[in-house]
């Protein structure tokens, strides 16, 4: 063999260990990033804290909690849709992503192309709360005080566009009422504003709703799912309530950059999958309201796509755009 040629070969050879020992490190080995497109406190940042220290244990790695709030969770996913598709940097989002692209004019990513599907977590319905001084003790007493008020019965959300607001929408345009919409920053402003009877009803998240309403501080009429919850079970649905078909549940779910290895797919839907239907984490998130689903890539890709059309109907009727 020639010198110049052994030189090359050599080099080549070198140049390829780092590749060749990286494809030879069994995965994980270093600490995941798991990014939460939301401020701490809220719904999907206690989902990642609930499941973080258990997830890490089947993974046998540290999981980092890493908040990236923002325009709607859209700064922390593009992120993601632009991290390494090594299986260390994963997205923990809520069903904004479905309703994200009705009210904002541009994204810059596509999440049926640009995310990778792990799992969809779970689900959770939204509960239909008054303030105790609102004449109406049911969905059915609900809809005649707004048709009574003609329009002027005020509601609150946690923003323009958000699930909150859309499922008042997609509640008027299947009852025939208005109401005024009242966008603050969050649930948490949103809630206040309730308690405090400035503002007379709101789908709120039950991790918020729940507590203030076994205090008698508001009171429940309904819940926005297809069933009722584990939280307050004698509750009934608002399709059972007087409104049939209704739903609109939020709902959380895990993906991974584009081009991610089927195989690092395959082992993570499995661990996380194991994780939120352990008898402790269900447990666990069913008090607060929020059921355990574990569903595999393709189910939440095809969930995704339903969602997109869905919301966007009802974004487009009510004329919803982001603040």
């Amino acid at each position: 063999m020639t010198q110049p040629l052994y030189s090359a070969l050599a080099v080549l050879a070198i140049t390829a260990l780092p590749q060749f020992a990286a494809a030879q490190t069994p995965y994980p080995s270093r600490p995941i990033r798991l990014v939460v497109p939301f401020a701490p406190g809220g719904p999907v940042d206690t989902l990642a804290r609930a499941m973080g220290p258990k997830l890490a244990e089947a993974l046998g790695q540290q999981m980092i909690v890493d908040n990236r709030a923002g325009a709607g969770s859209i700064i922390g996913t593009e992120i993601v849709t632009r991290a390494p598709p090594d299986g260390y940097t994963l997205l923990l989002t809520s069903s904004s992503l479905a309703i994200n692209p009705a009210i904002y004019p541009r994204i810059p990513f596509d999440a049926t192309r640009d995310l990778a599907p792990i799992s969809q977590l779970s689900t959770s319905a939204l509960i239909a709360v008054v303030h105790p001084s609102v004449p109406a003790r049911s969905i059915r007493e609900l809809i005649a005080l707004a048709k009574a008020r003609k329009g002027d019965l005020v509601y609150a959300s946690s923003g323009t566009g958000s699930a909150p607001h859309l499922a008042v929408e997609l509640f008027t345009s299947m009852t025939g009422t208005k109401m005024v919409h009242v966008p603050h920053k969050g649930a948490a402003p949103a809630t206040i504003d309730l308690l405090a009877g400035n503002v007379a009803l709101m789908f709120n998240n039950l991790i918020s709703a729940v507590p203030n309403v076994k205090a008698g501080r508001l009171r429940a009429l309904a819940v926005t799912g297809s069933a009722r919850t584990a939280a307050l079970p004698d509750l009934p649905t608002v399709a059972e309530a007087g409104v049939p078909g209704y739903e609109a549940s939020t709902w959380y779910a895990m993906f991974a950059p584009p081009g991610i290895a089927a195989t690092l797919v395959e082992r993570l839907h499995k661990d996380v999958a194991a994780v939120v239907k352990s008898p402790e984490i269900r447990k666990q998130l069913s008090a607060v309201g929020i059921e355990p689903v574990g569903g595999a890539p393709d189910q939440l890709a095809k969930y995704l796509r339903s969602e997109i059309v869905k919301w966007g109907k009802v974004a487009k009727a009510s004329g919803a755009k982001a603040d």
